[in-house]
């Protein structure tokens, strides 16, 4: 029993932590005019949810982590024959990459490389397991309330309501190409990009603060004199809460630049803890109570949005660090670096974990750990 509550407390601490880390990320998109084609909890894969506007909310079968799938973040240039290939998907409505070449006069590779963007993009559907060859599709549009409502008001034609899969002929496919364009991310200034990448964080460690605030200022907290021994329940104000608040960001700051340092990286490890300790010590602040546990998913929201500043892909961090490369070079980073880069992080940051999961078994199965 007390592990399926280690498992319960964990999944609740670290989703709702995922979902406004990655919340930031949404709402900074759709606020630039950017598509989202998923936000989802939970690891790629299976899953369930609905659909609202262009985005597919949801839960997927392993759920750990999260992430909001911002359309158009892919790095290097635009594929050539882009625009073409979507108009000639958008003609037939369902077509193999070897249809489209052939309408495009291209090769297959040639085309499926434009149609994969396209796919990133939100603008075409990929292949389903069920399709035998690449096979994609026009999307199945639907328009909102919204849009319904200000095209009445506006006196102009109610957007056209299609089918997965469906042809459509597009009066000005450039008109066309040009408005799905504007809506990636690919598209937006550097500033706007970072706002994206940084909002995750940024969500993060509001939230550790205003957590601060509820618990310090409205809630309040127990102190005793050192005189008397008396306990008293006291509360501070909303200012020195917030203090404390970024206090205690300083501190994290501090324990993840010390992960660096050759002098001091062994102590920050073996302070550090894994998902197992999470479980642990997330049971345990549940049990002290509410305000306990805010406190600890307070603190933890403050590692994840630290860690996440880290530069190394595929972390937040490693991406501005990937952008602000980009804007000083003049020069794209190609998918393949990119990759490169990202599988790299993979393997610091797996190692990393084996190690701390390595010393959590040690510090709560075996109680061998000083």
């Amino acid at each position: 029993m007390d592990i399926v509550l280690m498992i319960v407390y964990a999944t609740i601490c670290l989703g709702f932590l995922v979902f406004i880390h990655e919340g930031g990320h949404y709402l900074a998109a759709r606020a630039f005019g950017v598509r989202v084609s998923e936000f989802m909890l939970g690891l790629p894969g299976p899953s369930v949810g609905f659909t609202h506007g262009e985005t597919r909310f949801g839960i997927t079968a392993v759920p750990l982590g999260g992430y909001a799938r911002v359309c158009g973040m892919e790095p290097g240039p635009v594929a050539p024959h882009i625009e073409e290939v979507m108009a000639a998907l958008y003609a037939r409505g369902t077509a193999t990459m070897e249809d489209v070449a052939a309408d495009c006069g291209i090769t297959p590779d040639e085309a499926y490389e434009a149609l994969e963007e396209l796919a990133e993009w939100g603008t075409v559907c990929g292949p389903t397991r069920a399709d035998k060859f690449n096979t994609y599709r026009t999307p199945a549009v639907k328009p909102t309330k919204r849009q319904v409502k200000k095209a009445q008001k506006a006196g102009a034609p109610i957007p056209a309501e299609h089918a997965l899969g469906e042809a459509r002929q597009l009066s000005d496919p450039h008109a066309f190409f040009e408005r799905e364009l504007s809506q990636q991310y690919r598209a937006l200034p550097f500033w706007k990009r970072s706002v994206i990448l940084l909002a995750g964080i940024t969500m993060n460690l509001l939230f550790a603060v205003l957590a601060f605030v509820i618990i310090y200022s409205v809630m309040g907290f127990d102190v005793q004199s050192q005189s008397t021994g008396e306990i008293r329940h006291i509360t501070v104000a909303p200012l020195q809460a917030v203090q404390a608040g970024f206090t205690y960001i300083g501190m994290v700051v501090q324990a993840v630049v010390s992960l660096f340092n050759p002098q001091t990286a062994a102590d920050t490890v073996s302070n550090s803890t894994s998902i197992m300790g999470i479980a642990v010590m997330s049971k345990s602040a549940a049990e002290q109570g509410f305000e306990s546990f805010l406190g600890f998913t307070a603190m933890i929201s403050v590692s994840l949005g630290i860690m996440n500043l880290l530069p190394i892909p595929p972390l937040d961090g490693g991406r501005f660090v990937v952008e602000i490369y980009q804007r000083l070079r003049r020069r794209e980073v190609t998918m393949n670096t990119l990759n490169r880069l990202s599988w790299a992080g993979i393997a610091f940051f797996t190692v990393f974990f084996v190690i701390m999961m390595n010393q959590d078994i040690q510090r709560f199965v075996f109680g061998n750990w000083g």
